[in-house]
């Protein structure tokens, strides 16, 4: 008996089938099933999707828009004073709250993954800890990582290393890190040897806050390719943001890409943020601010999109939709092509999986029976309309739905009602 069958269901690759789940698993993609099932749900021709995941992002900030204050300027460092004077009024059962609720918010986008940074310049831990028990309670529906992050900086800061050590014995599960926020550029690269090198004797990976700057001279991402190398720790580490990059010379660049391929360093840029908080110094011509993803992906770099914040000191705005995050970074990047439109795609959804390390994730036989219906019967399309979430599948059993949106028309001679995914072009 098949616990829960979707019909008429489309992938990205375009193939039309029914996905049979069993278990909590996947026991079957074929273009026809047959056999009896306790639950069906027919797809009608819509994209099913693996679920969305977000390989970058801030819970322990999220939903604390204009507390104490709004950041006024719009700017990274704002941002991180803000933060500063945030912390020291927070309490444990604040953050778990607005963490559990961000977590609804993202459930119902069919965003099932996320790696989050949390900060641990702070001798409480009072967020590791919150995030450590949020962890649990939504252990059930949403995988979460925690990275254990020197917002601070590691040297900079002097309690940091203790605190990252003790985050880590606590089961944070990344080693995190920002360079180019300590004080000397010496000491950012300093930071990045001892940082892998914890990792390295932990067995951990490595996601560091990389050179998001607008300074073409911010280039820790060196130091961090050299240790990925150095300690063997090639595929496991991950350079998150890398905005520097944007500023640099071409020839420079092509250098350090080169490099950072032969380490199978991972990148993951933030658009909505990266072209929020970068080029304010700038008056015109103004830069984009988010890296250099198709040169990137030219290379063989394993590229995702994070969506970094969501009402927090560094942005007003967001709502956990990763679509929406794919969508700016093709605006941003200029990658409007058929092919790095459904790349997008890819970039909050299989490439993730494979910076995060995550086991049983696709839409394969064998794998976990999580999964999204989208209103929509393509990537690209899913893309353009920033879908309606249909069904949010979690081993399979629906945990969030969206009825599809259909709008009625009240015009002579027209159609009565207007759905958006009726207009995907014929490809």
């Amino acid at each position: 008996m098949i616990d829960l069958l979707v019909k008429n269901a489309v992938l990205a690759d375009g193939r039309k089938v029914d996905i049979a789940c069993v278990g909590g698993k996947i026991a079957d993609v074929s273009p026809s099933i047959t056999a009896e099932a306790r639950e069906t749900i027919d797809a009608k021709g819509y994209l099913v999707s693996p679920p969305f995941i977000d390989a970058h992002f801030h819970m322990d900030a999220t939903l604390s828009l204009g507390m104490p204050r709004y950041n006024q300027s719009g700017t990274l460092l704002e941002g991180i004073r803000l933060w500063g004077e945030l912390k020291p009024i927070l309490t444990h059962e604040a953050v778990i709250e607005r963490a559990m609720r961000y977590c609804d918010l993202a459930v119902s986008q069919g965003l099932l993954a996320i790696r989050t940074h949390v900060d641990v310049c702070d001798d409480r831990l009072l967020c590791v800890e919150a995030l450590i028990e949020v962890r649990k309670h939504i252990k059930p529906y949403i995988d979460l990582q925690l990275v254990a992050f020197p917002q601070d900086g590691f040297y900079r800061d002097p309690h940091a290393k203790k605190n990252l050590l003790r985050a880590l014995d606590l089961g944070v599960d990344v080693v995190g890190g920002i360079p180019h926020g300590e004080r000397t550029m010496a000491d950012g690269a300093r930071s990045m040897t001892e940082l892998c090198e914890i990792a390295a004797e932990r067995g951990l990976l490595v996601d560091i806050h990389c050179d998001e700057s607008d300074d073409p001279w911010s280039r820790h991402v060196e130091a961090l390719v050299y240790e990925t190398q150095r300690l063997g720790l090639q595929g496991r580490v991950v350079g998150s943001h890398l905005t520097s990059m944007h500023s640099m010379d071409n020839y420079y660049a092509s250098k350090l890409i080169g490099l950072m391929a032969e380490a199978r360093l991972h990148a993951t840029p933030n658009p909505l943020i990266n072209i929020t908080l970068q080029g304010r110094h700038d008056t015109y011509p103004k830069r984009r601010g988010m890296t250099r993803v198709p040169e990137l992906r030219a290379a063989g770099i394993n590229v995702s999109f994070g969506h970094d914040c969501v009402m927090d000191p560094w942005y007003p705005l967001g709502q956990g939709d990763m679509l929406e995050a794919a969508s700016m970074g093709i605006h941003v990047g200029l990658m409007t092509s058929p092919e790095q439109m459904a790349w997008a795609v890819d970039a909050v959804t299989v490439n993730p999986a494979k910076a995060m390390h995550l086991e049983g994730y696709g839409l394969e036989k064998g794998c976990n029976a999580d999964f999204v219906v989208l209103q929509a019967k393509n990537p690209v399309e899913a893309l353009r309309l920033k879908a309606n979430r249909l069904k949010v599948v979690k081993r399979g059993r629906v945990i969030a739905e969206t009825p599809e949106r259909v709008a009625a028309l009240h015009l002579d001679g027209r159609p009565g009602t207007v759905n958006g995914a009726d207009y995907a072009p014929k490809v």
